[in-house]
């Protein structure tokens, strides 16, 4: 295993809404991801996601509230909660989630990403 510069990482990739695994551990993957405009509201039944903004600020619309997460910190919304991420402009955040979640949890949409590309 060697070193990983998450910038550098950062740098190798453009598109939005398109996870990029740069590591596993424990049965988690790190995952990275550029952002831009408004995601589809979902929910993970058995998973917790945590999103830590990178770069940028990032809201998280839930049905009853926005949490506002600006860079340096995170935010985990708890498994079972219908969340939708939001970007005005576009922020780059670092995800960890188990193996298993998936990417727009119960809800299949044009932005749907069934695998994740390493990098």
């Amino acid at each position: 295993m060697s070193v990983i510069n998450i910038q550098e990482k950062f740098n190798l990739f453009s598109d939005h809404w398109s996870p990029k695994k740069i590591g596993e551990l424990n049965g988690q993957q790190i995952l990275l991801a550029k952002i831009k405009g408004e995601f589809v509201f979902h929910k993970h039944d058995n998973e917790d996601e945590l999103f830590m903004v990178q770069k940028g600020v990032l809201e998280i619309h839930l049905r009853d509230t926005v949490v506002t997460i600006n860079e340096g910190e995170f935010y985990i919304v708890p498994k079972g909660v219908e969340h939708k991420p939001v970007a005005k402009e576009e922020v780059h955040i670092l995800l960890f989630e188990p193996l298993s979640t998936k990417h727009t949890g119960d809800v299949i949409a044009d932005i749907t990403v069934a695998e994740y590309e390493s990098i």
